[in-house]
């Protein structure tokens, strides 16, 4: 009885690793070759498959979903013969499983080494700066590359992005220096530009103010002349209306000669010709006065003086 029972075990045990083998879970986005005898013979989607066991055999899973790769850093040499490293990053699909496993042996390291080649093709025909700020022309031309190169592999480059750039030490520090004098340079522009546009506007603002000034100090004046014309026509029309005779007149003008000789510049004093016809006036006014005054000669009289012995 011992030899069939472990007859037995051996057919159950046969038979589970069968079912094992034949059914096939393929998860979601992955892909699995199928291989008869060594022979592709098909391609498991994502699922539940039924494969033949011990005769049709797993051969790679692929992961159909976008795959990150980063690159270590590659010296490649500019057109000006200058050593830079740059680091790049490959986003990459597989389209087509078969032809990722059967068209090439390692599609990774075959990106890899196409992405070098490619690269030092590109920056070999470029200066350093032109290097430093052409990112997205080297990216369209490094992915145009790829993109045509991978797809027989059943590969598809979605992007390429360069990560860094990074020139010599030396060149870092010269290029760190001119950026430095750049800023200087348009730091003094502006402080230049800020100071003239000060004084500009300092002077317009003092012309402004001059002007305002002029045109105050003007209207001024005009207002002032206007204000002594309008008072010499209210004077003149109020001597008018009074209507004085020559003797009030005369008298008026014998009270303003103090204050025409007032003054310590006034060192000579020249006496108008119509002062006399003033004193005319005044002697004319006396005369004509009841007795006259005592003691003024009016010049109508003559008084007798007794001769000198």
């Amino acid at each position: 009885m011992q030899p069939i029972i472990i007859v037995l075990i051996i057919l159950v045990v046969l038979v589970f690793i069968a079912l094992i083998k034949t059914i096939q879970v393929i998860p979601q986005a992955s892909a699995a070759i199928v291989e008869r005898f060594g022979r592709y013979t098909r391609t498991l989607n994502a699922g539940l498959n039924i494969v033949v066991p011990f005769i049709d055999s797993i051969r790679n899973r692929i992961d159909l979903r976008e795959q990150v790769v980063p690159f270590p850093p590659q010296p490649v040499i500019t057109q000006d013969n200058l050593v830079v490293n740059i680091d790049t990053v490959i986003y990459y699909q597989v389209t087509d499983a078969r032809a990722a496993t059967y068209e090439v042996a390692s599609y990774i390291q075959a990106i890899e080494q196409l992405t070098v080649t490619t690269l030092r093709n590109i920056i070999g025909g470029m200066d350093l700066e032109r290097t430093l700020t052409s990112r997205e022309e080297i990216n369209a031309a490094l992915r145009g590359v790829l993109d045509e190169a991978t797809g027989k592999w059943g590969i598809r480059v979605n992007r390429v992005e360069l990560k860094a750039i990074e020139p010599p030490t030396s060149i870092q520090d010269s290029m760190e220096k001119q950026m430095r004098a750049d800023r200087d340079k348009r730091a003094a522009i502006l402080t230049a530009e800020g100071i003239r546009q000060s004084a500009i506007l300092t002077a317009e603002g003092e012309k402004q103010s001059a002007i305002l000034r002029a045109e105050g100090e003007a209207k001024a004046s005009a207002l002032r002349a206007e204000g002594e014309a309008q008072a010499i026509r209210t004077v003149f029309e109020s001597i008018h209306a009074g209507d004085p005779d020559q003797k009030l007149l005369s008298y008026q003008y014998l009270q303003m000669l103090p204050k025409i000789a007032e003054g310590d510049a006034n060192k000579l004093w020249i006496v108008p010709s119509e002062i006399g016809d003033a004193l005319k006036g005044l002697s004319g006014a006396f005369g004509n006065l009841g007795g006259g005054v005592p003691g003024f000669n009016t010049g109508t009289e003559r008084r007798e003086q007794p001769p000198v012995d």
